[in-house]
């Protein structure tokens, strides 16, 4: 039986919508005869390099336009019990006439020779309230499949409709109350400046902050970047970038390939109790699953690499699919055809990402998934001496990095209300980095070396229960076997090569949680829930209560309350820093550091000023302790403010903090071709070290202001190809800094701080503007898309560092990037 049926008679959207209940019961009562199949829930200076990749672009654009269509389908589930649900309307509103279908026994739809362009879905289904999808993107490369879930009603009334309020950004994780946005794979193509990074992408959004114009770092409300957590496919995963340092939680690349991502949740605040081991945010990012119908392909190639994408089904008939991406270096592939445009030292990388999704009859479905990079950046000195021009011509600067992570996940439905979802996976990570100078025997004096090698096996299980329309409840446990082997060694004062590093070794980290979602009324949820985390290494243990509360109190406004406690272990080069003692031994004084922590309160505002613009405020203070400081009672050192992951200082858990701050977002969604939005965070982030003094941390901007928007104008004898314009402006208080003592300086031959005054300076404010032209040609078989982000267009010098100059003897001033384009040429087929 065939139970997908497309409507294409001409009518109203509400003539549409007439009589849909009715059609709905009749396939349901069908399909009581036939057993139901529960199907798991799946989850980018080189103007010669810029000409070429142009004159391709025009190349590929000389063809004739045509009508266009393209297909979209995908699957509606319950919200909270993730099953699929069977006789759901999902209409094209946006068509005239209106088209849509029902969806079949695995909550499955299809509606074929949708018009390419942006199209609103409108979705209803008995008992469920009723959900619009606006202006979605449809390309004449690559069918639309989305998932979609549902809110059940509390109140079984037919004869009332119940609307869901227009939630653009909203989680895809049902249990987040506030504090917390889906970022779609649109905006991070789309927003400027954003180079299909989603971390970059969520640099717009209020409470996060960005200084760096060479790294997707992200600052989020006053904190260390140290403290954000990174999760792909429900687990956590080392810091997904190339080139990234130990300890550090981004870099300049993502290793994850646009081709490759769903939409995302991104938080920043009182996460739900399903979170753990994080202190100041959290992006947990999906992989999408490829096109389990037809094979597609992506092919995109750009100043910062070139990758490829290929999906499809394994066999005809069967539901699984593959999705892989494989991405190499621009400049690094250039300079190995001897077409050194960057010159010799190119930075280069390469990464590799898949997901294989099967789907069983009985055994539910498994997800194997993988993602795995190699970054090298080598910036070696002639071996020449009368090439040398300066000093810095006689240094080497190399760095070698790698990441990988595979995971083998598994979701099994026990029954139409509760699945069970378990998830292995193994990761490693390591780096080296090497700094010396070349003496005039060519033979090299080391200033510095690292090298670190991590693991991290872990398993972890989660339950998930609908008991009714009112209540969720999910419980669930994460293990991970986290290993370790480390090095480091540098000039100490006497010039003398100290070793701060030498360990290897393994630990266990254990972690439990359990949520409840109670809905209280239509229009008011309660999240509440308890998650306890425990370090093998020193036995710390924390316990940590979450609340969130959200109240609509009208179709248009909201209001929402959340807390928590939360925690996150340091480096594993912190609690093995080796402290020399005056007997030439070491000691450890940092294996019993305790779990950072901190209490996050948050108020929020949502009002709905009309049906496409929203403006949201939030408020928040979190109080932090148990921060790890110097145990100096002198010292202004802590945790909170290292960039680094290796530490050497002797640490005690008597530090204390706080941030708190005002958000306010003014949000224009995407309708009538154009959209906006506007955040402003103003903010206070200070520490306590032992000195008893409160300080302004490192990253104590005060102030962030964002704003962008973007147009885009329907071109062609057909109107099938767009052209998009996008804009972005950031103005931010710049990082805070300690001012060098020039006098003292000059005396010693080094820089010289002024600890009495650390942090309290402020780089100059940080501005920039981004602008982002695109152009997409959809052909019958084929779309088209050429993008120039232009960064920094304004050529605005932002302070990077102050560092001391011992040729000058002089304290001198390091600026970021100037102007950068960055030209990308992408088709789908």
């Amino acid at each position: 039986m065939n139970i997908t049926t497309t409507f294409s008679k001409p009518v109203h959207v509400q003539d549409y919508f007439r009589g849909w209940e009715k059609a709905q019961q009749e396939f349901q009562r069908q399909l009581e005869k036939k057993p139901k199949k529960m199907v798991g829930f799946p989850t980018k200076k080189v103007r010669t390099v810029l000409s070429l990749m142009l004159l391709l672009c025009v190349f590929s654009f000389t063809l004739q336009a045509q009508n266009l269509t393209q297909t979209i389908r995908g699957k509606i589930i319950d919200r909270e019990s993730q099953t699929p649900l069977i006789g759901v309307s999902v209409a094209v509103i946006s068509m005239n006439p209106v088209t849509g279908a029902l969806t079949d026994a695995d909550g499955n739809f299809k509606i074929e020779k949708v018009p390419v362009g942006r199209h609103t879905l409108k979705i209803k289904y008995i008992g469920y309230k009723e959900q619009t999808l606006p202006e979605l993107v449809l390309g004449s490369g690559k069918e639309l499949v989305l998932t979609v879930g549902l809110s059940e009603n509390i109140r079984q009334m037919q004869e009332v409709v119940i609307r869901a309020q227009q939630e653009k950004g909203r989680p895809q994780n049902e249990m987040a109350t506030l504090s917390a946005r889906s970022i779609s794979v649109e905006e991070s193509k789309h927003y400027a400046a954003s180079i299909n990074d989603p971390a970059r992408a969520a640099q717009n959004f209020a409470g996060v902050g960005a200084t760096d114009d060479m790294s997707n770092e992200i600052v989020v409300r006053g904190n260390s970047p140290k403290g954000v957590l990174w999760r792909i496919e429900g687990i956590e995963v080392p810091n997904p970038t190339h080139f990234a340092q130990e300890g550090a939680s981004g870099g300049p690349i993502s290793m994850l390939s646009v081709n490759m991502l769903d939409n995302s949740d991104f938080y920043t605040g009182a996460f739900p109790a399903e979170y753990g081991n994080a202190l100041s945010g959290i992006f947990d990012m999906k992989l999408r699953k490829g096109n389990n119908e037809k094979r597609e392909y992506a092919f995109q190639a750009g100043v910062l690499g070139v990758d490829f994408a290929a999906e499809g089904p394994f066999r005809e008939g069967y539901k699984g699919s593959y999705l892989v991406n494989y991405r190499y270096s621009t400049l690094a592939m250039l300079n190995k055809i001897g077409f050194k445009v960057a010159g010799e030292n190119a930075p280069d990388f390469q990464d590799l990402s898949f997901k294989l999704n099967l789907p069983t009859e009985k055994a539910g479905t498994f997800t194997l998934w993988g993602l795995g990079g190699l970054s090298k950046d080598a910036q070696e000195a002639e071996k020449d001496v009368s090439k040398w021009q300066e000093k810095s011509d006689a240094f080497n600067n190399v760095y070698k990095g790698g990441m990988g992570t595979l995971g083998l996940s598994h979701t099994y439905f026990l029954n139409p209300h509760a699945y069970l979802e378990t998830i292995l996976s193994y990761a490693r990570n390591e780096g080296a980095f090497a700094y010396d100078s070349l003496m005039p025997d060519m033979k090299p004096y080391l200033f510095y070396h690292e090298n670190y090698e991590k693991t991290a096996a872990r398993a972890s299980v989660l339950y998930n229960h609908k008991l009714n329309a009112r209540n969720t409840v999910r419980f669930g446990a994460i293990y991970s076997q986290l290993g370790f082997d480390m090095f480091s060694e540098g000039r100490n004062d006497e010039k003398m090569l100290q070793t701060y590093v030498e360990n290897a070794g393994n630990t266990g980290l254990t972690q439990a949680y359990g949520q409840w979602k109670y809905r209280l009324h239509e229009n008011v949820t309660l999240n509440s829930g308890l998650h306890v985390l425990r370090l093998g290494l020193n036995s710390n243990t924390s316990v940590e209560p979450r609340v969130g509360l959200r109240w609509n109190l009208s179709s248009a406004q909201a209001i929402g309350f959340g807390f928590g406690i939360h925690s996150r272990h340091e480096s594993m080069a912190a609690y093995f820093a080796r402290q020399p003692l005056a007997d030439g031994t070491y000691s450890q004084a940092n294996r019993n550091l305790e779990l950072s922590k901190a209490r996050h309160f948050v108020i929020s505002y949502d009002l709905m000023l009309r049906e496409d613009l929203r403006l949201k405020a939030e408020t928040y203070y979190q109080d932090l302790y148990d921060v790890a400081v110097a145990a100096d009672p002198k010292s202004t050192y802590a945790l909170l403010n290292s960039q680094e992951g290796l530490v050497i200082d002797s640490l005690v858990n008597k530090g204390t903090g706080k941030n708190y701050g005002l958000e306010l977002s003014l949000e224009k969604f995407f309708t009538n071709n154009y959209y906006f939005l506007a955040t402003t965070s103003l903010y206070n982030s200070k520490y306590t070290a032992l000195d008893g003094i409160e300080r302004n941390t490192r990253f104590n901007g005060n102030y962030i202001l964002n704003m962008l928007g973007g147009k885009e104008f329907k071109v062609g004898k057909d109107r099938n190809n767009v052209i998009g314009l996008n804009m972005k402006m950031v103005w931010a208080g710049g990082n805070r800094y300690t001012p060098i003592d020039l006098e003292r300086s000059q005396q010693e031959g080094e820089a010289v701080y002024i600890d009495s005054e650390t942090f309290e300076t402020k780089a100059d404010d940080y501005f920039r503007t981004d602008l982002r032209v695109s152009y997409r040609k959809n052909k019958p078989k084929a779309s088209y898309i050429v993008s120039l982000d232009i960064q920094n267009v304004s050529n605005s010098q932002n302070m990077y560092r102050q560092y001391y100059d011992h040729d000058s003897k002089s304290v001198k001033t390091e600026y970021q990037m100037g102007l950068l384009p960055v030209l990308n040429y992408r088709i789908e087929f």
